[in-house]
């Protein structure tokens, strides 16, 4: 018995001597993946998969087995061992791998780096005209593999470029309270005595350093009414700062600090288009005056802008994360795992703690030169009133789909009109970007270069033309607005008219002469003031045809189930659709 063992074991140890020459010469730790798919596609078809746990079988001690039992139980043992060692071993290949003074990725480092978005982007600061910021810091970069454990090391490299700011301003109002009356929010009471009085007030946020020199990007809202401001380095060093430039439409600020001999640590501006919902970020801020609180998260959704209501006629197209934000990350970046500013927190949700919005470093980076040369943003300018489409309007325009942007208005003497831009077109292209929405086309117009020719498609009686318009300054004339859209219709009309007069114009502060009906009054629960027609409204146009008086109203009415109302409303005309009571 004890000569068949020993024949056995032999036989094993044989096999496993076997296997080990005949294993591909390339498996290495530095190419983990590739020997993987290389060893599966040499291998013969070896029947039904086993699992580790019938791979091991319980041998009772002292229990000899018949040799051909023995020699199965042994390829059992090596094929589950190897079963269990290959993934220890390609988890320990995920790093780098060195090869003398050339540093490289194995596959399965490239492969985690892909599934968690974090591949390089394209954020040459050449790709911006006036750049003066770096696409790639001074701080280097944090690559993690797989899944990050930590945010240390990242953290650790872009604080000393991330700031707090502290500002200080007067606050002055009159004393219409009742002396020492509580306020509450952290305001003092009210002071004794009549007239005016003023107390100092203290705010912070957050900000980081993009060039050398001293120049620091923040929000607007941070720094714009501030007397005073500080910055707070890591490490306790604390410098003046003064405004350089303020954008209240995208809230973004530059300010400028005088380092002295000494060069700033800065972090560099990555790509906001690189990044996709699911990616990590991490936040860096002063929340609540604990500087440089460190949070992480994902992010949550890109593009939001459904969020105008806050701060009308702004350029809104934020990043939502879950990473946490609150009252002093203001300013504060919002970074990849790259090491590099993707967004700027700029605000929150008061009822959720999990959400949060950054305007994305893009945005910024196409405002940022002109905030720096003149103090202000630069943004193309087209010079229509805009308004959504609507279902309603999608069909009493003849459109397939309800996307686009449809003209209410043409500014006198502006691009638009230079262009041939016309009420009632529907935009649905610029300068080769897709247009969905009022807000997407505000976004394109506002990044266009001043004087550069774009095409703009548009929907026009239910035909598609191509016209090329001349983009001016968005100062040199009226704003590009947008006007409410309607609400969705009801039944009925439920409104009293009346021939408009000069007296309605100079009372209503419209200029030139005034043709169409002046909606007098609304019933409250009728379909009109449901399809958002309001007293002070005219009513230029019914079904595209001009209303010149109440009769012709009247008339075209009787002719209508759901007629399509062109109104005026203070500078701006719009579309609404009416539905007749059943």
């Amino acid at each position: 018995m004890a000569k068949s063992s020993a024949i056995t074991n032999h036989s094993a140890a044989a096999s496993l001597k076997s296997a080990a020459r005949n294993a591909p010469s390339s498996w290495s730790s530095a190419d983990p993946v590739d020997t993987i798919s290389r060893s599966r596609s040499n291998r013969r078809p070896r029947g039904p998969a086993r699992t580790a746990p019938d791979a091991f079988a319980w041998i009772p001690v002292g229990r000899v087995l018949p040799p051909s039992k023995e020699l199965v139980l042994m390829r059992r043992i090596f094929a589950s061992s190897m079963a269990l060692a290959l993934p220890l071993f390609l988890f320990s290949s995920l790093g780098p791998a060195s090869n003398g003074a050339e540093t490289r990725l194995g596959p399965a480092t490239a492969h985690a780096i892909d599934l968690f978005g974090s591949d390089e982007a394209d954020a040459e600061a050449g790709a911006w005209p006036g750049a003066f910021w770096r696409s790639e810091s001074g701080i280097g970069k944090a690559k993690p593999a797989g899944i990050p454990t930590s945010f240390a090391d990242l953290a650790e490299r872009v604080a000393p470029a991330v700031v707090s700011i502290q500002t200080r301003e007067t606050v002055r109002f009159d004393a219409l309270l009742t002396p020492g009356h509580p306020r509450g929010f952290g305001l003092p009471p009210m002071p004794r005595g009549p007239g005016e009085r003023e107390f100092e007030q203290e705010g912070q946020g957050s900000g980081f350093v993009v060039s050398t020199d001293g120049y620091i990007v923040t929000n607007n809202h941070v720094v714009e009414a501030a007397e005073e401001i500080t910055v707070r380095f890591l490490g306790g060093r604390e410098l003046p700062a003064a405004v350089v430039g303020l954008d209240p439409k995208t809230d973004i600020a530059l300010l400028k600090v005088e380092p002295g001999n000494e060069d700033l640590t800065t972090i560099a501006l990555g790509d906001s288009e690189a990044i996709r919902p699911g990616d990590w970020v991490v936040a860096i801020g002063n929340p609540f005056g604990l500087e440089h609180t460190v949070t992480a998260g994902i992010v949550s959704a890109t593009h939001r802008r459904d969020l105008s209501e806050i701060v009308p006629q702004s350029y809104h197209d934020y990043i939502q994360t879950d990473a946490a934000i609150n009252p002093g990350n203001s300013g504060g970046p919002l970074i990849d795992l790259e090491g590099r500013v993707v967004g700027i927190n700029t605000r929150i949700r008061a009822e959720a703690n999990t959400l949060g919005f950054s305007v994305p470093i893009n945005m910024a980076k196409q405002i940022l030169p002109s905030l720096r040369a003149e103090g202000r943003a630069t943004r193309g300018w087209l010079g229509v009133a805009l308004q959504p489409i609507t279902r309603d309007l999608a069909d009493a325009f003849g459109l397939e789909q309800a996307r686009g942007a449809l003209v209410g208005s043409v500014f006198p003497e502006s691009p638009a009109e230079a262009g041939g831009l016309e009420r009632g077109d529907v935009i649905i292209a610029f300068d080769g970007e897709r247009i969905d929405d009022v807000q997407s086309l505000r976004l394109v117009v506002a990044a266009t270069p001043v004087d550069k020719v774009a095409k703009v498609v548009v929907i026009r009686d239910t035909e598609k033309e191509t016209l090329r318009v001349k983009t001016g300054r968005l100062d040199d004339g009226p704003q590009m607005s947008a006007a409410r859209g309607p609400n969705p219709p009801d039944e009925g009309f439920g409104m009293r008219v009346r021939d408009a007069n000069a007296e309605d114009a100079l009372r209503l502060g419209l200029e030139g002469e005034v043709e169409g009906v002046l909606v007098v009054d609304v019933d409250p629960g009728g379909p009109a003031a449901k399809s958002d027609v309001r007293p002070g409204d005219i009513i230029v146009e019914l079904d595209r045809k001009a209303v010149a008086d109440v009769d012709d109203l009247v008339d075209q009415l009787e002719e209508a189930d759901r007629p399509l109302l062109l109104v005026r409303r203070g500078s701006s005309t719009l579309w609404i659709r009416l539905t007749r009571a059943g």
